[in-house]
């Protein structure tokens, strides 16, 4: 599948590429465009305001898109709420981890150079934390839910 979001990626959208290629589709090709470009019809958008799979009543893309395949993992949802913490309640001590991750995703592009190494990196950093909070091993993708 092909999926799309805005360039500068972030906290949310780097959280959201993990859950996809880790959960949902290993396979997944990732187009970033400008921000207030219209979604390619070929792609699944994502956190871009009024699509499917971004931010709802206070809870972050990568929230809508977990629950959105139906997944059911105690530590993706704990990321759920740090990623919701750092990027769509504005309430950061919610979760302590969310300030440190939200600083190094906040940058990350800026010293990587591009949202795809970005997404590259952050995949890395997103597998330490699942590690970290009690996942098994690097995750491994889901059966197709759709």
């Amino acid at each position: 599948m092909i999926w799309t979001t805005w360039q500068g990626t972030k906290i949310d959208r780097l959280a959201c590429i993990w859950l996809i290629r880790r959960f949902i589709d290993s396979d997944a090709r990732f187009r970033f465009i400008a921000p207030y470009a219209s979604p390619p019809v070929d792609a699944i958008p994502f956190d871009i305001p009024g699509v499917r799979f971004s931010h709802h009543g206070g809870a972050a893309s990568f929230r809508a898109i977990y629950v959105g395949h139906g997944l059911q993992d105690t530590v993706l949802e704990r990321i759920a709420a740090i990623v919701d913490a750092a990027d769509a309640s504005g309430d950061q001590t919610l979760h302590p981890e969310a300030v440190g991750l939200d600083a190094v995703c906040s940058s990350l592009r800026d010293v990587v150079g591009s949202d795809e190494e970005a997404a590259r990196v952050g995949g890395a950093l997103f597998d330490a934390l699942y590690v970290t909070l009690g996942g098994l091993g690097r995750p491994v993708v889901a059966p197709e839910t759709e």
